[in-house]
């Protein structure tokens, strides 16, 4: 434990004025690590962290971080907001080694997102396998999604972005461009995904009309698929994912262009979902992770937002399934934060995102 500091953290009900007052506070695990971008929990401990210029690393169960990088990670396309991602475990980890990596390829001029998967041994990826590539392939260096989430009928969901200057993509069911995908974990595609058979259309396909889906998490105990996405000047959204279902971008918006302009004078149009919630202004929605520890009860259930561009993570509070208010939590780190991720041990973990990126531990203060 590197630093420790306390906040104190206001619980607040939507529609409500009781405040329920509760200490924490928080560890700085580990720290040295280049834009850190996605962390998993390994059974023995030690914990996996991604760094977005194409590193995989391991810290060790007392904090210290391996120097020696994974050996086998692929190659990837490193610029701006490209490069290296997603790091999830299988869920059967424990007996296949399986990870799943999401990462940039191609180059400057031609890339998108890819899935790939490969066994972890002795600090090694062996048996690499490309699992999925998203097409078209398009130029510049921003918007690529690259979140995971594993549904229980042994399918997988991987986000996707828009690439930035093909917005209107995301309503063209032929393209991968702004639209979730569900695959099998061999990478196959699943035979109920809701546009398979449709003339014209990626049979990969999950949900579309999405512009940039940088968090996703599957509520088990709700059977809900929930996620978030950054929009323009505002109308950043928090999702509840059905299959086929369109999100509406860019017909539909609750922000404006980085110029100002107009993008559609519409928020709402039949057949296209509304979000949950949406933020405006921009708090750049980065992870999402739902709290099912032990260690701070009233947070059971809750969804945790990380942010950059709020430099937070927003604690979206459910009562019954139904949203019930919201709080800004970390503001003190002044920092943006990447990701957060609920912990095996009850803890909340955060990894900030700079060039001498951290991961923090969240703990009750007694």
């Amino acid at each position: 434990m590197l630093n420790t500091s306390r906040a104190l953290l206001l619980f607040a009900v939507l529609g409500s004025s009781f405040a329920h007052a509760m200490d924490y506070r928080i560890e700085t695990v580990t720290e040295g690590l280049e834009h850190p971008w996605s962390l998993a929990f390994l059974p023995d401990g030690r914990l996996l962290v991604t760094e977005r210029v194409g590193r995989l690393r391991i810290i060790e169960q007392d904090g210290r971080l391996n120097p020696q990088p994974v050996g086998g990670v692929p190659e990837v396309f490193a610029a701006a907001q490209a490069g290296l991602m997603e790091v999830q475990l299988d869920p059967e980890f424990a007996s296949n080694q399986q990870i799943y990596l999401t990462y940039a390829y191609g180059t400057a001029k031609a890339n998108n997102t890819r899935l790939a998967k490969a066994r972890l041994v002795d600090g090694q990826l062996q048996d690499v396998q490309v699992l999925f590539s998203a097409l078209p392939a398009k130029a510049g260096a921003a918007h690529y999604g690259g979140r995971l989430a594993f549904l229980p009928d042994n399918s997988l969901v991987l986000t996707l972005g828009d690439g930035y200057d093909l917005r209107e993509q995301a309503q063209d069911r032929s393209n991968h461009i702004g639209k979730i995908v569900r695959l099998n974990r061999d990478g196959s595609i699943p035979k109920d995904n809701p546009l398979v058979g449709q003339a014209g259309a990626a049979a990969e396909i999950y949900s579309l009309g999405h512009r940039n889906v940088q968090g996703i998490v599957y509520d088990a105990e709700l059977q809900r698929l929930y996620s978030h996405e950054h929009g323009p000047r505002g109308g950043d959204e928090l999702n509840l994912i059905e299959p086929g279902n369109n999100y509406g971008w860019p017909l539909i918006t609750y922000g404006i262009d980085y110029t100002g302009a107009q993008i559609s004078p519409y928020t709402e149009l039949p057949g296209l979902e509304q979000p949950l919630l949406h933020w405006t202004p921009s708090v750049a929605p980065s992870s999402l992770t739902i709290y099912r520890g032990e260690l701070f009860p009233q947070w059971q259930g809750d969804l945790f937002a990380s942010t950059l561009a709020e430099r937070s993570v927003r604690r979206i509070r459910l009562q019954d399934g139904k949203l019930a208010g919201e709080e800004v939590l970390f503001e003190e780190l002044e920092a943006r934060i990447r990701d957060v991720r609920s912990g095996p041990d009850g803890a909340l973990y955060l990894l900030t995102d700079s060039p001498d990126g951290q991961l923090l531990r969240v703990l009750p203060s007694q």
